[in-house]
């Protein structure tokens, strides 16, 4: 039963006017055909890159005021996994343009036959020769493993060093993210056919092998580990967007293993013109200028490439 204390609204204010549907009914269809004319280019990428925090939504508001066009993203983890989802796909994806692969997966990627020249020949800033048919680099970095100050004055110099101490240290999966096929790599380059000792000896300081890198890189920041495998720039994006100098990746006598991530476009892509376009405009003096302050990677304001899109 009701309480006869509550006040309920008069039925007319509930009534919507026969007119206002007639006119909503009448406009529906020229609405939908405003959105049909629209096209829709579809980039498939990590999920870090169209975090709040991360470029996508920056890169999309920029390129759809250029293109008059439906910019939609569609994540599938981190690089690697995006490159599995893809193979899964295959010719039936409905993603037009990759975004967030690395030249450790380009063969890869090519191999599958899914990917269309692009055609373009952009400028770039790398710091190492590049020219690639199928894909466009839109920024790069260095891997490193990252640290709080406040909390470890004396990071390891070495692979060895960290090996010997106890420190703890999240790493990514290869199978599924850049960064940890990326450090297979480095270890493999610094060690050659040592590689599986150094493996063995970090063992115990690996506390947990994530799934993508902002998992990890999130993991570092709540206090679960020491150190976190990153870039050389991460503690750059901490400054420049955080006002915080607490951050540092430690500088490694081995060298750093360099990552440079890439975009390229599908043949079964049916707005070529329009992925070629947002292959050039990743490079464009906006879209670079985009990527530092809205990621953990970026440190140098530059056309293409900025160090890095990721933290």
């Amino acid at each position: 039963m009701l309480d006869a204390s509550i006040s309920i609204p008069a039925r007319r204010n509930l009534e919507i006017p026969m007119k206002a549907i007639h006119l909503a009914l009448a406009l529906l269809p020229l609405a939908t055909m405003a959105h049909a004319d629209k096209p829709v280019l579809k980039v498939l990428t990590y999920d870090s890159f169209v975090a709040d925090w991360g470029p996508g939504p920056a890169i999309e508001k920029g390129f759809e005021a250029t293109c008059g066009c439906d910019l939609q993203f569609v994540t599938a983890g981190d690089g690697a996994a995006v490159l599995a989802r893809l193979k899964l796909e295959g010719a039936g994806s409905d993603a037009d343009v990759v975004v967030g692969l690395d030249t450790s997966l380009t063969e890869n990627a090519r191999a599958t036959g899914l990917f269309a020249p692009h055609g373009l020949q952009l400028p770039n800033t790398l710091p190492v020769p590049f020219a690639d048919v199928d894909f466009v680099p839109f920024d790069w970095g260095w891997f490193a493993f990252v640290y709080d100050k406040t909390k470890l004055a004396n990071p390891p110099k070495s692979f060895k060093e960290l090996a010997a101490s106890n420190l703890r240290i999240v790493i990514e999966d290869p199978r599924s993210s850049t960064p940890g096929l990326g450090l297979v790599m480095w270890v493999k380059a610094a060690y050659g056919d040592g590689a599986a000792q150094v493996w063995h000896d970090l063992a115990h300081n690996i506390v947990t092998v994530s799934p993508s890198w902002d998992e990890a890189y999130g993991l570092f920041l709540k206090g679960e580990a020491d150190m976190v495998l990153s870039y050389t720039t991460s503690p750059a994006y901490h400054l420049i967007a955080e006002k915080d100098d607490s951050k540092a990746a430690a500088a490694f006598s081995e060298g750093h293993y360099m990552q440079v991530e890439v975009a390229g476009m599908l043949k079964s892509s049916h707005q070529p013109e329009l992925g070629r376009a947002f292959l050039t405009y990743l490079g464009s003096d906006e879209a670079q200028a985009i990527l530092p302050t809205t990621t953990l990677l970026g440190s140098q304001i530059a056309l293409i490439l900025i160090p890095c899109s990721r933290h």
